[in-house]
């Protein structure tokens, strides 16, 4: 059993067993495994995650009891097999059905036959396994072709109506994310970073509509983050949708910025750089061990007027109210635009924290709007795709506050390759301050 394997298998457990985001566990296994092979062990557990419905569907196909019944190290290793005989062309069919029952025996001990069997039918029997028609069920077809749970499909196409649109973006979501950076322009020049990347051997693309975002692309394994430049605070990985919704606030030198969901600070210090590292900005967070997150970033980059506050952003900091010229309400959302680089979040249960999320999204944007002043502005922003968690929320506000204007907004689509999917809404005050709750 070789150690790229082992990992992805750890990770890939740890994702399916305590709902871990598959970037921290992937991040945690494979430290263990020699630097040739992470790439390997990265395609191998995003890869798996990414058509998970796919593969249980394939699974199901050679097997009595469903796949979701199964124990979780079955489950887990056979879709790592059966990844690896559908999706993965460098790997042979004998080593993909020889490693995955070596995983058995030391994982799943006692289920080898039963493993290398689904494994051994699946190679003989792939060819004639029959998959759903749009026709037949176009909400079944496109989740089980994608591999989205039903209720975010049936969600898009009751929003979006056109299959061959939803069709479009669903598989841009399954597609590998480009590496994306934002230049610290407190420290250097773009153009200046563009070549100390390319001296050290990074292809770098730069955006044609953002002279600070650049794409690094080459099989680097993460060592951007391993340079000099990195520790120096030279640049910050961010995506460009995320880069678009920090800017999109418009602060200025000077301003009193409040960002009232700022960890891990990605937002918070592109706004900095933008503010030229004078003003103030209050970042705030919910949870304590997030705003260390904050701090540390702020250090690797040299912002200093970022000032960090513990804070639920439902509850108003009476000091703070009318006070701030600019306020970025980043709320907590369901994710689903960032599917490409946390494909875990395809397969959310619509539960009863989802069902409410609109509401507690209505209810940070409603108190956070107390910190604008007359002639100050807001921007609402998630980081998912669909009216429900979007424009309903922000409509539901104006509706409730006309005191404020929509000044601009936005849904970023995945579908160029270039973002994530994002909502960007831009709000100005054009009235008085009204009161609201205060903080605990």
């Amino acid at each position: 059993m070789d150690s790229a394997r082992k990992a992805a298998y750890l990770a890939l457990r740890d994702v399916e067993e305590n709902k871990a985001y598959s970037g921290l566990a992937l991040k945690s296994a494979v430290r263990k495994v020699p630097p040739e092979n992470a790439a390997f062990t990265r395609e191998l557990v995003y890869g798996t995650i990414r058509k998970q419905i796919f593969f249980d569907y394939l699974i199901d196909s050679f097997i009595k009891t469903p796949v979701n019944k199964l124990p979780v190290s079955d489950r887990v290793i056979l879709r790592m097999g059966i990844n690896q005989l559908s999706s993965l062309n460098s790997v042979p069919d004998y080593a993909a059905v020889s490693e995955t029952v070596e995983l058995a025996k030391k994982y799943s001990r006692g289920r080898e036959k039963f493993i290398n069997g689904v494994l051994r039918n699946y190679i003989r029997e792939r060819d004639s396994i029959k998959l759903p028609k749009p026709d037949d069920d176009e909400i079944s077809y496109l989740s089980l072709k994608y591999s989205f749970a039903p209720w975010i499909v049936r969600m898009w196409m009751e929003e979006y109506k056109e299959l061959r649109y939803v069709e479009l973006f669903l598989d841009s979501l399954n597609q590998k994310p480009r590496f994306c950076i934002r230049a610290n322009t407190l420290n250097t020049k773009p153009d200046d970073l563009r070549r100390s990347l390319e001296g050290l051997g990074f292809t770098v693309i730069q955006d044609d509509d953002l002279p600070d975002v650049f794409f690094l692309e080459g099989a680097f394994n993460e060592k951007p983050l391993e340079t000099q430049l990195y520790r120096n605070g030279m640049f910050s990985v961010q995506d460009k949708a995320s880069r678009i919704a920090a800017y999109s606030l418009g602060a200025k030198p000077g301003d009193l910025v409040v960002d009232v969901c700022a960890a891990p600070g990605g937002k918070t210090m592109a706004i900095a750089e933008s503010m030229n590292d004078t003003g103030k900005i209050i970042a705030m967070d919910i949870h304590e061990h997030r705003i260390g997150l904050i701090e540390a970033e702020a250090e690797r980059l040299g912002v200093s007027i970022v000032e960090t506050m513990k804070n639920d952003a439902r509850m108003i900091k009476k000091d703070l109210t009318g006070k701030a010229d600019r306020v970025l309400v980043d709320v907590p959302c369901s994710g689903l635009g960032t599917a490409r680089r946390k494909p875990e979040v395809k397969y959310k249960a619509f539960d009863e924290n989802m069902r409410i999320l609109p509401k507690t999204q209505l209810d940070i944007l409603s108190s956070s709007s107390a910190y604008v002043k007359p002639g100050g502005s807001l921007v609402y922003s998630t980081c998912t795709i669909g009216a429900r968690e979007n424009k309903d929320v922000t409509d539901a506000f104006l509706k409730e506050n006309d005191e404020f204007e929509l000044a601009d907004m936005i849904q970023l689509m995945p579908i160029s390759g270039e973002t994530d999917g994002f909502f960007v809404c831009k709000l100005k005050r054009t009235g008085a301050v009204a009161g609201g709750r205060d903080a605990k």
